[in-house]
């Protein structure tokens, strides 16, 4: 493809992506009364656990407003991920053989599970770090919380352990499509490692150790099930390879 055709294929994967998003937010905006309602079970949960008093509060008149837009928004990326996940191994395609063509498919139907998977994970730990957080206010005084900004703090938290639990199918992604070798994964693996523990110690503060490694345990694993992959895709390219230097010297 030429870089005139790249950049079609681009706007035309983003415009599907963005169609779906938006249907996603409409989605999103009839459940969000729901969702709303499941956010502020933490904050329910201070009022029993520190004995103190816990509001969430809305500081203008167009607070209550924006705040519906966004979860709208975000529960919308989220419904929506089987259709902008796709449309991101789509234009990647191009660069792809017939056959390895036919992995992205697979790529695809693993990377939606793990993305809803690391979501739930960060729904999984955001009781722990709200509690915590808020544990170091004296319990004499009340927690009065900006609605905006808790939002921004959860929904954030959950998409961005739902993202990290799909890099590693990119990971096997760029493998494939020639970008990286399996030598490079491995060779990062210790940096890999500590950035998963650093990403997780901060979702999960460090009086919740459980709750960190219960998260840090599967994402470790998902990066080495990835080098795995691609360590078998390169030895069956490098062996096609030789077949192929071998059949024309013969």
């Amino acid at each position: 493809m030429t870089l005139g055709q790249h950049l079609l294929e681009l706007r035309k994967r983003l415009f599907l992506a963005a169609a779906g998003i938006l249907l996603g937010t409409i989605v999103g905006w009839l459940l969000s009364g729901f969702v709303w309602d499941a956010l502020r079970e933490p904050i329910y949960a201070i009022v029993h656990a520190q004995h103190r008093n816990a509001q969430i509060n809305y500081p203008d008149i167009t607070s209550a407003f924006d705040l519906k837009l966004k979860i709208s928004l975000y529960v919308g990326l989220i419904v929506s991920s089987p259709v902008w996940l796709y449309q991101t191994f789509a234009f990647l395609m191009p660069g792809l053989t017939r056959t390895e063509k036919r992995y992205t498919f697979g790529f695809f139907f693993t990377a939606v599970p793990l993305f809803l998977a690391g979501c739930a994970a960060g729904w999984y730990v955001l009781p722990h770090v709200v509690e915590l957080m808020t544990s170091f206010a004296p319990t004499q005084d009340a927690a009065f919380i900006n609605a905006q900004n808790y939002f921004d703090f959860v929904l954030k938290l959950v998409v961005a352990i739902g993202i990290a639990f799909v890099l590693p199918v990119f990971l096997v992604l760029l493998n494939f499509a020639g970008v990286i070798s399996a030598h490079s994964i491995i060779k990062s693996w210790r940096i890999a490692t500590l950035i998963i523990i650093l990403f997780t110690a901060i979702a999960t503060p460090a009086a919740d150790v459980i709750s960190m490694f219960l998260l840090a345990i599967p994402m470790v694993l998902l990066y080495f099930t990835a080098y795995g992959i691609a360590a078998l895709h390169d030895r069956r390219t490098a062996k096609r390879a030789q077949n192929l230097e071998e059949g024309l010297t013969a």
